[in-house]
């Protein structure tokens, strides 16, 4: 992995990063490869606090560039969107998850549950009057 460029962003609250990839004979490097070489090349970086964005693969070249921003802490990551937070989710530990979105899960299980028996009813009541 080379750094191309490394911007410190104190407005955020983060260290932008980016980078070039060269992959000969060998595959697209993965996200989590990618995790992995930020986290390796920004001293004193949390891999939890790591997005990969931007990622381009030249086609015919085994050359990737992208942009990995590394955050401070996980109150400036909320800057990022949702779907940045799912898209990493699983390569993150289970600790870093935000506790905010653990009982969101659970609520909307329970109303998915809910409303089950109410479409079960409506169904027999049709089936009464036909």
């Amino acid at each position: 992995m080379e750094i191309i460029d490394r911007k410190e962003n104190p407005l955020l609250n983060r260290v932008e990063i980016e980078f070039r990839w060269n992959h000969e004979g060998k595959a697209t490097p993965s996200r989590v490869d990618m995790l992995n070489g930020i986290a390796s090349v920004e001293p004193g970086s949390n891999r939890d606090l790591i997005v990969i964005k931007d990622v381009n693969t030249r086609f015919g070249q085994s050359s990737t560039t992208g942009l990995g921003i590394v955050y401070a802490d996980a109150e400036s990551m909320k800057v990022e969107p949702d779907y940045m937070h799912a898209r990493f989710s699983g390569m993150r530990s289970s600790s870093a998850a935000p506790a905010e979105e653990a009982p969101a899960a659970e609520e909307a299980a329970a109303e998915e549950s809910a409303e089950e028996p109410t479409e079960e009813a409506t169904a027999d009541e049709d089936g009464g009057e036909a």
